[in-house]
């Protein structure tokens, strides 16, 4: 297949305008494949243009311009149908196919559920998998009008971008669309179970598959009370209405993504469709991804990048708008904290490696759509995120949503640019240089660091910021003093705003000091700076500073507080300034006081997942797993009232994965609960059969039973991790056939689910030839199975729990070579850096 480069895409504008996609689909011919007819209406704007249209084909059955037949070679090589010396004026194609349904989430992906047997189709066309589903000119600034009808077996349901009305036995008809890219196109077909309601004259809908019917029947009503709270006050902010016809959300199976903002049908990974008991941070990221996808039909829908350059206009956007307005308003106030302590280290990790980029990288940045891939990562969510809730308390909220509607009333229904968008918050702002801002913050790489200096004179102390990098911040500071009567707890003093101007240095230089604050009495026992987090930049805490919160961590008064605290360690620990022993004691000490679950799990996650597994190694693994489960269980005691639900779920789930002995496990299978609970539901036993079997406490026996127990989708997953896991030559030999054999027989999720369960530290002699062995069988699957199974290689079948110095070697060896696929590559290349990350930080134990 060949990729769009930026220059094909340029040129393809400025020779045609696309008007309008007629695309009938039969989805009932069999397993394989499906029938895809479709015309589009287009206009030549230069006489005897040369360009393409892309097809993806089994077979090509007709291609037909203008009346006359096309003759195509064989297999349509590289994936382009040529049209060549085409007369200016208007054009029709008409392209019939058989088109292959896909089982890695990519183009029109074939799902059967082993609940119950029933069948579910669902497309994926971003960025470039639209090809796989209809003949187009697939570039984000061809948009048309689509008109898509289908064939279904009688007793489905079809659902796509505009209103699906079944006009016949199995035959659908949608709605028109507004003009939309090509990427956004959405069809979904199967006898999907609906809830269906009218909000705000629209017609809104959820939809899952059969066997999830009760699940979502149970959720239904927040699913709706979240997504009728967001879409109302989106109508309060946004002047331009919602543009669609009606608003569906489809929980599918086997999703690559969280989500995708197809218009008028988002399609969400069927995993927020809860079977099992989640806490309420689960449903309160749930709830940010409903918004998350909502704000896209503003900006990406109707409002469209140019040249994926601009990513981030879609993402960071819809990211920064999904925390603030589900915080807003609905009853999840607390997303702020979860974004904090879960979300954020995702953008600043991301920022630390080779493979970083700008929020916005230049347009020759990004070549074509091979390199625009890797950019869907932690900087254009996270980090773009974190510089609009920067941007936003620069210039104040109104002020930015001016500069929002703005951009939204020149542009709606086309398409716009990084410069389009920051001249449309220019015209709002009459006191700010936003082009100045967004030449430091979304131009520039890397994060910048923020440390207090702090000096004490007589009668007197003052504040300043020692800043190694150049960027300028507004950001709190909090000022906090231990209370006389418990040490242990925290009071605010006083919390001030101030402006750090853009700094100087590199990373490891010593930078500028801006002096701050200077006050009368004593110093504060805690100076905490980016106190409410407002920024985006590595926080330090001086010496005095970081005695206290070693005493008093826990009793800071505010959640977000706590976070700012926690990521200041957690980057103290990645960069080899604070011992992963000491940051193992702060869990220890004031984890057990925690009451916020977002708190509670994501600072266990990275104790779990970083810590243990990756910074420590033999005995000191072993004794960080043993801490973390005896934290655990002072925080089950202390939530034994029932009073944390949340953190008591996140606590028996982190002390599962940490067991070190089966015994105490083996007891609570047994007994089919936790004492004084929760229940183990299919989540939690599938997830302790996991540890039983890393542990060597369990067979295929046991494994059997319980998939017969429980024989949906997430059962056959969680068996194929556990068999993966289990400690023995045979069942490694096994999990490593169906991985990278020439079989190819795993969908993205169970060749995920296998590769999540095969490395294990505890494992490492028998698993050490496989190390060696992974880099070829990592190449050769990407080669073959494309982009989704590429990036699961690398991201998941990775031997990280057991990589040293040789992995290492073997991997840069294989990265400097031709090798890998572009998707392998970059997740090779960021699995790299955290190793030579993950080693520095061990010679230093």
């Amino acid at each position: 297949m060949s990729v769009l480069t930026r220059d094909e895409a340029q040129i393809r504008a400025r020779v045609l305008s696309v008007d309008h996609y007629s695309i009938d689909l039969d989805l009932t011919r069999g397993e394989e494949v499906f029938g895809s007819t479709t015309v589009v209406r287009f206009t030549v704007l230069e006489e005897g243009a040369d360009t393409f249209a892309e097809v993806r084909p089994v077979v090509l059955r007709e291609a037909v311009l203008d009346g006359r037949e096309l003759e195509v070679p064989a297999g349509v090589p590289g994936g382009r149908l040529p049209l060549r010396g085409l007369a200016a004026g208007e054009h029709e194609l008409r392209v019939v196919a058989d088109m292959p349904y896909s089982r890695v989430g990519e183009g029109m992906h074939r799902f059967t559920d082993p609940a119950d047997g029933r069948t579910y189709l669902y497309t994926q066309c971003c960025m470039d998998d639209a090809p796989l589903v209809f003949a187009c000119f697939d570039q984000p600034d061809l948009k048309a009008v689509f008109e898509v009808s289908v064939t279904a077996p009688p007793e489905w349901t079809v659902l796509g971008n505009g209103t699906a009305a079944r006009s016949d036995a199995g035959r659908w008809e949608c709605a028109a669309t507004p003009p939309i890219s090509t990427y956004l196109m959405a069809v979904a077909a199967g006898p999907y179970h609906s809830v269906r309601t009218e909000h705000a004259g629209l017609p809104f809908g959820l939809h899952v598959r059969q066997s999830l019917a009760e699940y979502l029947d149970a959720d239904a009503e927040e699913l709706l009370y979240v997504t009728r709270r967001c879409f109302d006050r989106y109508h309060e902010i946004f002047d331009e209405p919602y543009p669609f016809d009606s608003y569906d959300q489809a929980f599918v199976p086997e999703f690559n993504s969280g989500a995708m903002e197809n218009p008028g049908l988002v399609t969400f990974r069927d995993e927020f469709v809860y079977r099992s008991a989640v806490t309420d941070t689960e449903r309160q990221t749930r709830g940010m991804v409903i918004a998350h996808e909502m704000a896209h039909m503003w900006f990406g829908d109707l409002v469209t990048l140019r040249w994926w350059d601009d990513i981030w206009l879609n993402e960071s956007f819809a990211e920064y708008m999904g925390y603030q307005t589900l915080a807003e308003s609905t009853r999840f106030s607390g997303t702020w904290t979860e974004f904090a302590i879960a979300r954020k280290g995702w953008g600043y990790d991301a920022d630390q490696r080779d493979s970083t980029h700008a929020v916005a990288p230049a347009p020759d940045g990004v070549p074509d759509t091979a390199a625009a891939r890797l950019n869907f990562d932690g900087i254009s969510y996270a980090k773009g995120a974190s510089a609009l809730r920067q941007l936003v308390a620069w210039l104040g909220e109104k002020t930015f949503l001016a500069g929002i509607n703005d951009h939204f009333a020149r542009h709606r229904f086309g398409n716009a640019t990084l410069a389009d968008f920051i001249d449309s918050l220019g015209r709002a702002s009459v006191d700010r240089d936003v082009h100045a801002w967004a030449e430091r913050w979304l131009r520039t790489t890397g994060v910048d660091t923020l440390t207090p200096v702090v000096d004490e004179g007589e009668g007197q102390w003052s504040l300043g910021v020692r800043h190694v990098g150049g960027r300028p911040h507004r950001l709190g500071v909090g000022l906090y003093d231990q209370a006389a009567a418990d040490r242990r707890r925290l009071v605010l003093r006083e919390r001030l705003e101030k402006d750090v101007p853009g700094g100087g240095g590199a990373e490891g230089d010593r930078g500028d000091v801006d002096s701050l604050h200077v006050a009368d009495g004593p110093r504060p026992d805690l100076v905490l700076l980016n106190d409410g987090d407002l920024t985006y930049a590595k926080v330090r805490l001086d010496s005095v500073s970081w005695d206290t919160v070693r005493e008093s961590l826990s009793g800071l008064p505010d959640a977000l507080s706590r976070s700012v605290v926690w990521n200041a360690a957690r980057d103290m620990v990645r960069d080899s300034e604070l011992p992963p022993g000491e940051y193992l004691e702060a869990v220890r000490r004031h984890l057990p006081y925690e009451t916020d679950d977002a708190v509670v799990q994501g600072v266990l996650a990275f104790a779990r997942t970083q810590v243990a597994d990756r910074f420590l190694t033999g005995g000191a693994r072993t004794a960080a797993l043993e801490l973390l489960t005896e934290t655990c269980r002072q925080v089950l005691a202390g939530t034994a009232d029932g009073s944390a639900p949340g953190v008591r779920l996140t606590a028996v789930r982190v002390f599962v994965d940490s067991a070190t002995s089966a015994e105490e496990l083996l007891g609570w299978r047994a007994a089919g609960s936790v004492p004084g609970g929760p229940e183990l539901d299919p989540e939690l036993l599938w997830r302790l059969l996991h540890r039983l079997a890393v542990l060597g406490a369990v067979g295929e026996a046991e494994i059997a039973d319980a998939l017969a127990a429980d024989p949906s989708a997430t059962g056959q997953e969680g068996a194929a991790r556990c068999r993966a896991a289990l400690p023995d030559a045979a069942g490694k030999a096994a999990a490593w056939e169906a991985l990278f054999g020439e079989a190819d027989a795993l969908s993205n999720y169970l060749f995920t689910a296998t590769a999540r369960g095969f490395w294990h530290p505890e494992q490492a002699e028998l698993l050490e030839g496989y190390a060696e062995r992974y880099f070829d069988a990592a190449v050769g699957v990407a080669a073959r199975r494309g982009q989704s199974i590429g990036e699961a290689a690398g991201r998941w079948a990775f031997p990280a729990p057991v990589a040293g110095e040789e992995v290492l070697r073997r991997g840069e060896e294989c990265v400097a070579s031709e090798g890998p696929t572009p998707a392998l590559r970059r997740q090779l290349a960021d699995q790299l850096d955290d190793l030579r990350r993950a080693l520095a930080v061990r010679a230093r134990v």
